[in-house]
């Protein structure tokens, strides 16, 4: 179990009756569902599905932005309409402080989908806060985050960022007033309320990473460019018809 104060996990990329049974017997009350690939009315829909009153699911999007080969990852919380991976990263972050989401930056420099240190600082003033844990990340990984936010001063969160089921409940970020909404979220991120970095350690979470760290493979592979570029519109690409052609002029794709 966990200590007191309001416990969330803000970003878990599975939702199932077993996810939500893990969190809840971790001492968790929030996780923030964000798929890959996914449009945010159906994130909606299956955040609403597994929350009840001991666990609120908060739907959020990790964008895609600039091309696959260049990709960075966006975390966005608090969205009030859709948006499309595969945009400029500039335009992402544009419309993200347009839609006054609050706007977390997963696995800051990690391999090559992430911000680096001079992203984080061109756009700090939109950064609502920086990832300095996640089970994901090798020791190296958790140290070169925490300097980033050091030298950006943007405040921090921490998540399991689970794949895989055994994840949940392995890190989570501790506020100590309770936050039920999506908007209440946001506004706390936003508004850089207290908070604290909490994560298991021993045996089992060392394991637990370890098994985190090996999904990459499949996460980086071909076959999963192929499923989501090449084989169709995918949902979230700005081509898809849910989209309007609205972010034509800033799509990279």
């Amino acid at each position: 179990m966990t200590s007191e104060g309001f416990h969330v996990d803000l970003h878990v990329k599975i939702m199932d009756e077993r996810v939500v049974q893990r969190a809840k017997a971790r001492g968790l009350d929030a996780l923030v569902y964000a798929p890959h690939f996914t449009r945010l009315p159906d994130i909606r829909a299956k955040a609403e599905r597994f929350s009840d009153e001991e666990l609120t699911v908060i739907p959020g999007r990790e964008l895609f932005t600039g091309t696959w080969q260049r990709r960075r990852h966006v975390l966005a919380v608090g969205l009030d309409e859709q948006v499309p991976d595969f945009l400029t990263l500039d335009g992402t972050m544009a419309e993200l402080e347009r839609q006054d989401a609050a706007v977390l930056v997963p696995h800051p420099g990690f391999l090559s989908v992430s911000l680096g240190i001079e992203e984080l600082r061109t756009y700090a003033s939109v950064i609502d806060a920086v990832e300095v844990y996640n089970p994901k990340h090798l020791p190296h990984h958790n140290r070169r985050a925490r300097r980033f936010a050091r030298e950006t001063d943007l405040p921090t969160f921490a998540s399991s960022y689970a794949h895989l089921h055994g994840s949940i409940g392995e890190a989570w970020t501790a506020f100590d007033e309770a936050l039920q909404t999506a908007d209440e979220l946001a506004r706390a991120l936003r508004d850089e309320v207290p908070r604290r970095i909490v994560h298991r350690d021993g045996l089992r979470h060392t394991l637990r990473r370890g098994l985190e760290f090996a999904h990459l493979g499949y996460e980086n592979s071909w076959e999963k460019f192929d499923r989501v570029m090449l084989q169709g519109t995918a949902p979230t690409h700005p081509d898809h018809v849910a989209y309007d052609g609205k972010f034509d002029d800033i799509k990279v794709y």
